[in-house]
Parts: structure tokens; sequence; C-alpha cells
């Protein structure tokens, strides 16, 4: 089992700068990618950004050239660095873990709040 605790959200106005942390604990070396999700309220969770093990990223159309991701893989922890940010970007973001042995799935953390104000 994996467990993930988030945290650096809150409030922030439109063209600031928050930087979410996430610590991984547990059985981490079964895990491949870290990364970032975020919902808002009646929309289904979407990908922010993700971090494999050996530093190749991707990120979400909406936050490429302001977020950044990267990974600290002896302290186990992802960190989500996010610029320029705007009202759209307000949401619940999640860390997310995947497992890369069988049975391959997902872990999640419980979520932090992110809100940007104009």
């Amino acid at each position: 089992q994996v467990q993930l605790v988030e945290s650096g959200g809150g409030l922030v106005q439109a063209g600031g700068s928050l930087r979410l942390s996430c610590v991984a604990s547990g059985s981490v070396f079964i895990i491949n990618e870290l990364g970032w999700y975020r919902q808002t309220p009646g929309k289904q969770r979407e990908l922010v950004a993700q971090v494999s093990r050996d530093g190749s990223t991707h990120f979400a159309d909406s936050v490429k050239g302001r977020f950044t991701i990267s990974r600290d893989n002896s302290k186990n922890t992802v960190y989500l660095q996010m610029n320029s940010l705007k009202p759209e970007d307000t949401a619940v973001y999640y860390c997310n873990a995947k497992r890369f042995v069988v049975p391959l799935m997902d872990y999640w953390g419980k979520g932090i709040l992110v809100t940007v104000s104009t």
C-alpha cells in the first residue's frame, strides 16, 4: 500500500503562485509515475501533470508553460509549482501515484483546495 499526503494549497490572487507538495509513504518502490489531478464540482477529475521515475514529464495543455512538476526520489516527494495562476485553476488538487506492478492501480491523496481569486 501507498499513502499520499498533500500540502501547500490555499487562496491566491490571479497571477500569483503556489507550490503543492505530496509525500508518499509505504511501498513506494512499486510506484512509477507520480502526479497531480484536479477536480471541480460537476466535472471529471483531470490530469494536470505527472512525472515518471526517470524524470519524464507530461502536462495538460491548459497548464503548459505555467506549471512545472518535479520529483525528489530521495524524499519520496512530488512538487507542483503553479505560476501565473488563473481563476479557472481553482479546484481540489489530488496527488496520484501509479503502481507499475500487478495489480496495476492508482493511489490517491485526500485532496487539497486551491482557490484563485480575481
